[in-house]
């Protein structure tokens, strides 16, 4: 196991973190964990140097915490870093802060979460939270020791995402998603180059994007790793690009068996920041591109077709589209397509016949806008 710096505090992270998003199920409720398996494989991550396990108050159901607690006890809570997330849809009002701690600490048999964080922080959230006072409230759970230091979980676009780094001096950490097909989506790059610049340890979460970048891929990336230079499973090459990124501490993997487990602690073994080679970094290039290209519209995100006279954002309702052919639920790709603003999305599209023209890829722009718009609204 590899391990780097948590920020300013005297703590080094396991690179690989232990994210119970995903624990295996009784049959196929996902509020039904497998509490046996659960436990047994949380504790072998730990036996194996992980040192950093990430939970939520809504993960399956509400019972991801209560399994978590279980696993840890037995002394293994003293060898973790524990995160998990206050509920923020159902935050009502500013005792509800006290109420969900409560909970969790019981649900999670603690008397500390070292790093409680706001889960999925959105404009509407961080209003409802400022006008309560969480920030004065973590500062006084912090004194009591309730909590080791308040962070936040972001899915939201970059501007939004460095308003709320800039907002509050007392961040102990922040958790995004980033893998190298969300290099500029969400925060992306940029986002986590910015926090990092103020010490903002930066954990992140689906880097194999929900176990996708890990599921055999369309025959044109299949065809890229194979010629790789490095050759390596698709999960390690999805891991080891998140890791060569030297502002990330920590990269959540959301296990479910043993395999998987042994699999991202041997990946975990070789991580290092700023280790892949220029040849190596140009295949995730190229499988970038391939992914592109399997999907239903052939676009390779040259961006000439932009800026669209109509503010419609044309690439990227094409990569969301795209994400059809990779993820086997298309809700996905559907909540992908309701972030964007309303004033960008395909059925803005005027059919003005400006973009098509510039397409090097010879798209029919309009009538693809039309089709992703229908396949991806609601």
């Amino acid at each position: 196991m590899r391990y780097r710096k948590f920020g300013t505090l005297d703590y080094q992270a396991s690179v690989l973190g232990f994210g119970t998003m995903r624990l295996p199920l009784v049959g196929d409720d996902s509020s039904k964990v497998d509490e046996e398996q659960s436990i047994a494989l949380i504790r072998y991550a730990i036996d194996h140097g992980v040192n950093y396990v990430d939970s939520a108050y809504g993960y399956h159901g509400g019972n991801s915490e209560v399994v978590t607690g279980k696993a840890l006890a037995g002394g293994y809570r003293a060898r973790v870093k524990l995160a998990t997330k206050l509920p923020s849809w159902s935050v009502a009002a500013a005792g509800d802060f006290d109420r969900f701690l409560n909970e969790q600490l019981q649900k999670l048999q603690t008397d500390t979460i070292d790093f409680y964080l706001l889960h999925c922080l959105s404009n509407n959230f961080w209003a409802k939270f400022k006008g309560f006072g969480v920030f004065r409230w973590a500062e006084q759970m912090i004194a009591k020791g309730r909590i080791g230091g308040l962070g936040f979980s972001c899915h939201e676009e970059l501007p939004d995402f460095r308003s709320y780094v800039d907002g509050y001096d007392g961040w102990a950490m922040c958790q995004i998603q980033y893998n190298y097909l969300d290099q500029h989506n969400q925060a992306g790059t940029a986002g986590l180059q910015h926090a990092a610049s103020r010490g903002i340890p930066v954990v992140v979460m689906e880097p194999l994007r929900g176990g996708k970048l890990a599921a055999e891929p369309p025959a044109g990336v299949r065809a890229v790793w194979d010629a790789a230079p490095v050759r390596r499973t698709l999960s390690d090459h999805g891991l080891q690009w998140v890791w060569n990124h030297p502002e990330v501490v920590v990269a959540l993997s959301g296990m479910n068996s043993l395999q998987q487990v042994q699999e991202n602690l041997a990946s975990a073994d070789h991580a290092a920041a700023n280790s892949l080679k220029p040849q190596e970094l140009a295949c995730y290039d190229r499988a970038i591109a391939a992914y592109r290209m399997a999907g239903p519209v052939p676009c390779t995100a040259c961006g000439y077709c932009m800026p669209c006279p109509n503010g419609v954002n044309i690439s990227r309702i094409f990569e969301i589209y795209n994400g059809l052919a990779m993820y086997a639920d298309p809700g996905v790709s559907k909540y992908m397509y309701g972030k964007l603003e309303e004033a960008a999305r395909a059925d803005k599209c005027k059919e003005c016949g400006e973009c098509a023209p510039r397409c090097p890829q010879k798209i029919e722009i309009a009538k693809a806008l039309a089709e992703a718009h229908g396949k991806l609204k609601g």
